[in-house]
């Protein structure tokens, strides 16, 4: 079945106003059920991934007994190894105008992933299943969000994405929930979990599979200049778009002092001692928050610019390593970090891909929004790797001081570099962007 979606605003676009990342909401919010099923496909895949994530650096330092050095190397394969695959994925998205194809390669991989870790005992193999996984995520994460893209009002874009956002992210908290009670049942039962994991995992390529429509992404027209998402050969030369560009060189520099959230859970762990059962809880803390603030903050950005709502989030991330390295802790301390961060997931996120689907080139939206995507998973595979060595070298609150100064310093550099941002060229040129 194909779908071929027009212009879902019954209208014309708004122009952007400001610095061209903010547009009218006067248009009343139309959630799309394209989006909601999709969303409904990444919560129970959400589910499976992060029931994983959330034992992770338990199992590789605990239960494997591996070093932090280790647990850096798989945690930055965990954050960057899908960046072999997302421009290229967003590339044969756009050609063959058929995201979700490319998307259900993606979610079908990494439930062939999971099946790995039902006999994965070492730290090779645990690496090699967790690059498989992470490559599915990879192809997949471009073309869904392309498919959000062209079911959403072009008013209410970062809205759609909170919707959608919100929903993953019930996942990304009942997961890490039933890896608690798995583990409060069943100590060291961390076979079980990877059986659950691979259960929601089916689930979620089944939805995609036969629910969700083809829709066709270059049926999407409107009045306003937009072209026709048609075949094109893929060029580089997309990524100089002055917005574009400078998005990619915003999302580098913050992503290369971005630490994964599981050094942050550990340093918090080491710090207050607390009993190892209860640390997939952080992880449902920090979604659970990132769930609340999808939506609000999606509106937010809509409604007063991508551009602030995005470096904010990082403020947040700042003082998430600031109240994670403090010499005192406690519950509210670490209750105090999981807001902040889920705060920071919220603001950035969907964020980031409707602002880079704002500043792409038309007929190239899966590519523009992948390569924000690949930019964020490789220099955060570099942050997660280097923050293993730091912490291994001169420990784990000096490690998050240093963190925190560098990101400090990026969060500047990185407010001048988006502030001139502007809209590619499918907005009229008479916009005034």
């Amino acid at each position: 079945m194909y779908i071929s979606l027009s212009d879902r605003s019954g209208g014309k676009r708004d122009k952007p106003q400001g610095n061209g990342t903010a547009l009218s909401t006067e248009v009343p919010f139309r959630l799309s059920p394209v989006i909601l099923w999709l969303g409904i496909v990444s919560m129970v895949t959400d589910v499976s991934s992060e029931s994983v994530t959330a034992i992770l650096p338990l199992y590789v330092t605990g239960f494997l007994g591996l070093s932090t050095i280790a647990f850096g190397f798989i945690d930055g394969i965990n954050q960057g190894a899908s960046a072999i695959v997302r421009i290229a994925a967003g590339w044969a998205a756009d050609r063959s105008g058929h995201p979700k194809r490319i998307a259900l390669a993606g979610y079908g991989l990494s439930m062939l992933a999971r099946i790995g870790f039902l006999f994965a005992g070492g730290f090779w193999a645990i690496a090699a299943i967790v690059t498989g996984d992470r490559i599915g995520k990879g192809i997949r994460t471009a073309p869904r969000d392309a498919l959000i893209s062209v079911s959403a009002q072009p008013e209410h874009l970062a809205r759609s994405f909170g919707v959608h956002r919100m929903l993953d992210n019930i996942g990304a908290a009942a997961g890490p929930l039933i890896a608690f009670f798995v583990l409060l049942m069943i100590p060291n039962g961390f076979s079980t979990v990877f059986v659950v994991s691979l259960a929601f995992a089916v689930i979620g390529v089944a939805v995609l599979a036969l629910v969700v429509p083809d829709i066709r992404a270059h049926g999407l027209k409107s009045t306003e200049g937009w072209e026709d998402r048609r075949l094109f050969a893929f060029s580089w030369s997309h990524l100089k778009e002055p917005g574009l560009g400078k998005l990619l060189i915003a999302a580098g520099l913050l992503g290369v002092v971005t630490i994964g959230d599981g050094f942050i859970y550990l340093v918090l762990q080491a710090r207050d001692s607390f009993a190892v059962q209860w640390f997939p809880l952080l992880f449902v803390g920090t979604n659970v928050v990132f769930l609340a603030l999808a939506i609000p903050l999606g509106r937010l950005a809509d409604r007063v610019g991508k551009v602030p709502v995005f470096v904010g989030g990082h403020i947040a991330l700042l003082a998430t390593y600031l109240l994670a390295a403090a010499p005192f802790g406690g519950l509210w301390g670490t209750m105090g970090c999981l807001v902040l961060l889920g705060a920071f997931y919220a603001a950035t996120d969907g964020v980031l891909a409707a602002l880079a689907s704002q500043l792409t080139p038309a007929g190239k939206l899966a590519t523009g929004i992948a390569s924000a995507q690949t930019v964020v998973a490789l220099s955060r595979m570099t942050a997660s790797a280097g923050f293993g060595v730091l912490w291994y070298a001169v420990g784990a609150p000096t490690a998050m001081v240093v963190a925190s100064a560098l990101l400090a310093c990026a969060v500047v550099a990185v407010t001048v570099i988006l502030r001139s941002a502007r809209p590619a060229a499918h907005q009229d040129a008479g916009s005034g962007a």
